[in-house]
């Protein structure tokens, strides 16, 4: 890849300056029983172009992570400390009032359940022009016109009858389509895609994903894909951190991980995937056990309870992030080597994976978490 892009807002882009630079992020959220750690000494770098897995289960902080990254948090209740910087602009110590004017055309995200994040008294065509009227002052002509390029764009059928439509109207595929579409109206430069293909079946999923990646390509944004999927992140992602309660317990570049994966959990993970290779009726792989309670983590490694190598060292002493190579960290005393059954790049393969987008992790089993998400 070239060190510079095309001209974008009248200057150019440069892919080797992050975008996105996250230090020691930090969300605690007040409650009855004591302060949940919610995100804890999280730290990340984005560049232009470049897209981002954040993977691990349900309640390991992903959705967290991306709304504290941009400010999406009750107001009350809720404290962030750290550094969040946008192209060098601290956003932490905005308020609400300023942090209005960088959603949708700074950042933008596309939620994770489209029923609900649409309104549903409000047709389709009206949900997608208010962003435009409102932050770049298009006239109801111009902001209709763009909307309807806009739902071509990802790919909606008939777009003019869309927009007179309401979401009940509308597939789950073409709703959230309409979300992608409300998301990038603004021309945003990062795109925050929180589960963007739950619920979906896996040809939409695939078609989903796909526009995904060809919005992306097209405006050069940089994307953070949160999924429960590892199948997605194995063919959709630059690189991937893999979260467990609040923490970054692995970081490294998509193919390294999946080759080379150090932290037990992430071997976990992977190794509950389903695949056409297992027999009929085979058992599925379970993590065991529960996620730590975040009020009062363990003293040390926090995923030492559930893990089969955990010693005494895991008990007692928290690991630090580590690394053998560059660019590659895990939170581990005693890394393993690699997957544990066989090589993660089969993840991404349709032939292989139980899905056409690769499959999905479930965690669980006697007293476990369910699936992954």
């Amino acid at each position: 890849m070239t060190t510079t892009t095309p001209t974008v807002g009248g200057s150019p882009a440069h892919t080797t300056v992050p975008l996105l630079l996250v230090d020691d992020l930090r969300t605690g959220i007040h409650t009855d029983r004591g302060t949940v750690k919610a995100v804890d000494g999280v730290s990340l770098s984005l560049r232009r172009g470049r897209t981002l897995g954040v993977v691990g289960e349900s309640g390991s902080g992903k959705t967290m992570l991306a709304k504290s990254i941009m400010g999406l948090l009750p107001r009350g209740k809720v404290d962030r400390s750290g550094s969040v910087r946008l192209d060098g602009d601290e956003l932490l110590t905005r308020s609400p009032k300023q942090m209005r004017k960088v959603w949708g055309t700074e950042l933008s995200m596309v939620p994770q359940d489209p029923m609900t994040s649409l309104n549903p008294v409000r047709r389709v065509g009206d949900q997608i022009t208010e962003p435009l009227r409102h932050h770049l002052s298009l006239d109801r002509r111009e902001a209709r016109e763009t909307a309807l390029a806009l739902l071509s764009s990802v790919r909606i059928p008939d777009p003019e009858k869309r927009l007179r439509e309401y979401p009940h109207q509308l597939s789950g595929g073409m709703r959230q389509r309409v979300v992608i579409a409300a998301a990038l109206a603004c021309g945003p430069r990062l795109l925050f895609a929180d589960e963007p293909t739950t619920a979906l079946d896996v040809t939409v999923q695939a078609q989903i994903l796909n526009v995904l990646g060809r919005m992306q390509e097209e405006r050069h944004m940089a994307m953070v894909l949160v999924t429960h999927d590892l199948g997605v992140v194995a063919g959709h992602t630059d690189e991937i951190i893999v979260m467990y309660a609040g923490q970054v317990v692995e970081r490294a570049p998509t193919t390294v991980l999946f080759e080379e994966m150090r932290m037990p959990y992430t071997q976990a993970l992977l190794a509950s995937i389903p695949t056409l290779e297992d027999p009929v009726h085979t058992r599925l792989a379970v993590i065991p056990g529960r996620p730590p309670d975040l009020v009062s983590p363990p003293q040390g490694c926090r995923f030492a309870p559930r893990c089969e190598y955990a010693q005494d060292k895991c008990r007692k002493e928290a690991p630090p992030l580590m690394a053998d190579t560059p660019g590659h960290e895990y939170r581990c005393w005693f890394p393993v080597d690699g997957p544990k059954v066989r090589s993660a790049t089969a993840v991404a393969d349709p032939t292989v994976s139980g899905n056409g987008t690769g499959g999905s992790a479930h965690a669980g089993g006697a007293g476990g978490t369910g699936e992954v998400s």
